[in-house]
């Protein structure tokens, strides 16, 4: 039996906890983060917690002075424990306002829901088989004030994973407003050509995310040229080389979108020179 947190109680697997007035369900209205433990640590905790703490700002939440990432933290290692999974494991935190309706929330305060999942020794290393991705073009990303959180409101992300798996696909890439590159479903989008790396800006209206903003420092730091700039979607297609960062696979080498076919030389040389885990 695996148990998850509720507001710091524990819970066994499948017990309602949501009321029908939930403004998470209701309005998708709160956050989450995805977070990878090894050997009972989090990896890359304080950026996670730091981008927490930005989206729950933005979105005017009230936080009790008790309502700590330190509190969170050994909230997580106390679910891993219990669960057995301090190992290797996926940790999901959700924060949610509570019961009300649109314009009388009840109040503002966090209610938060702490998941953990086993994952398989040695998940994050380089994949060997390249993953097929296709384009999704139905559901645009926003570019405004509150596109690079990671809030629940993740219609584009969740329609572009059905289409994926309908056509067979490990994902798929999702695009702004614009019609131009913003990420996948589950990660940020980096290309290679002539040996230069490229990334959507923030501003393009991705996820800000905590893998992405790693490998870039660590890329620069390693005399690696970096440019973050928006990306066409022919920019991908004829790109040399093409990857997904994210909290959990870490660097992942995109072999195939439609009829580009795609190398990972480079590939592995920036995944020996960011050394995650």
């Amino acid at each position: 039996m695996q148990y998850f947190n509720y507001n710091g109680k524990f819970y066994k697997e499948g017990t309602p906890i949501a009321e029908p007035g939930n403004r998470g369900l209701r309005y998708g209205d709160g956050l989450f983060e995805t977070i990878k433990m090894v050997n009972g640590e989090l990896i890359l905790g304080k950026e996670h917690f730091n981008r927490l703490w930005h989206g729950l700002s933005l979105l005017q939440f009230k936080i009790p002075k008790l309502f700590t990432p330190q509190k969170l933290q050994q909230e997580m290692f106390a679910l891993a424990k219990k669960n057995k999974h301090q190992k290797f494991a996926r940790i999901r935190l959700s924060v949610v306002r509570g019961n009300g309706g649109l314009y009388d929330a009840e109040n503002h305060n966090p209610n938060y829901i702490v998941q953990t999942w086993a994952l398989p020794d040695g998940k994050g290393t380089l994949n060997q088989n390249g993953l097929v991705l296709n384009i999704y073009k139905e559901a645009l990303k926003s570019c405004d004030a509150f596109s690079n959180l990671k809030h629940n409101n993740f219609l584009p992300y969740t329609m572009a994973a059905l289409f994926a798996k309908k056509n067979n696909c490990n994902d798929a890439l999702v695009l702004n407003g614009y019609n131009r590159i913003c990420d996948s479903s589950i990660a940020n989008v980096f290309i290679v050509k002539d040996e230069i790396i490229y990334t959507p800006p923030l501003s393009e209206g991705c996820i800000a995310g905590v893998t992405a903003a790693y490998v870039i420092a660590k890329l620069q730091n390693s005399l690696y040229k970096v440019i973050e700039k928006p990306l066409q979607i022919n920019d991908v297609l004829n790109a040399d080389e093409v990857f997904l960062t994210n909290s959990i696979q870490n660097i992942q080498w995109v072999k195939q979108i439609g009829n580009s076919v795609y190398k990972n030389e480079m590939i592995q040389k920036i995944c020996a020179a960011c050394k995650l885990v």
